[in-house]
């Protein structure tokens, strides 16, 4: 990455690449207007805009480095941190939806506004034991329900074209969600008994720990 942001920094008045990543973490984690970000650390918004595009465009190159659907052995590896936290067995990955904010956009504007009323993308995010992502679905506007996000991605067509039994493991998502062999809900109305209470108690514990 670094690399990729030193090009054309000989300038005397280019950015350093501390300054260039400091410029796309205010924005990423404030999701303020580019002239908001400029304006607070000192940089107009056309320069903003360049070092946005740059840092972005150097970290998806690199996304693939680090985040990857687990192998046989990393499947073990994660198998055993969850069913060490809740005593879940056989769990590869929690899945769930979140959405990232962002300025309305003049083209179909309507169907990126979600249930709570402001414009976003709709980010499925499936991670490991630690945490860690391992597939990320970030194409869809606000409004798809996280159920639509999982059945057209690539991970969630893979499972559903492709599972071949338990032995591959199953994912964790909440009631957003419908329940497969290969992903796994709590039940909505728990029947008596201790059985799918106890599920639930478990499911739970272990989407908690992400």
């Amino acid at each position: 990455m670094r690399g990729d942001l030193e090009r054309g920094t000989k300038k005397e008045t280019a950015l350093s690449v501390e300054q260039q990543v400091m410029i796309a973490l205010r924005f990423y984690g404030s999701g303020s207007h580019l002239q908001v970000v400029g304006d607070t650390m000192g940089f107009d918004k056309s320069t903003v805009s360049r070092v946005i595009d740059r840092v972005t465009d150097s970290l998806v190159a690199m996304k693939d480095d680090f985040i990857s659907w687990p192998d046989n052995q990393r499947k073990n590896v994660i198998r055993a941190g969850f069913y060490e936290k809740a005593g879940f067995p056989n769990v590869v990955g929690c899945i769930d939806g979140t959405h990232i904010r962002i300025t309305g956009p003049s083209i179909d504007e309507p169907a990126f506004v979600n249930r709570k009323g402001f414009h976003s993308i709709n980010v499925q995010a499936i991670c490991d034991h630690e945490g860690r992502f391992t597939n990320i679905s970030a194409r869809w506007p606000g409004s798809a329900h996280d159920s639509h996000v999982f059945r057209t991605s690539a991970i969630g067509q893979h499972l559903e074209n492709g599972y071949q039994g338990i032995g591959q493991g199953v994912l964790l998502g909440d009631s957003g969600y419908p329940c497969r062999q290969f992903l796994l809900t709590p039940y909505r109305q728990p029947a008596a008994g201790r059985g799918q209470a106890r599920f639930n108690r478990s499911h739970i514990a272990q989407q908690g720990q992400q």
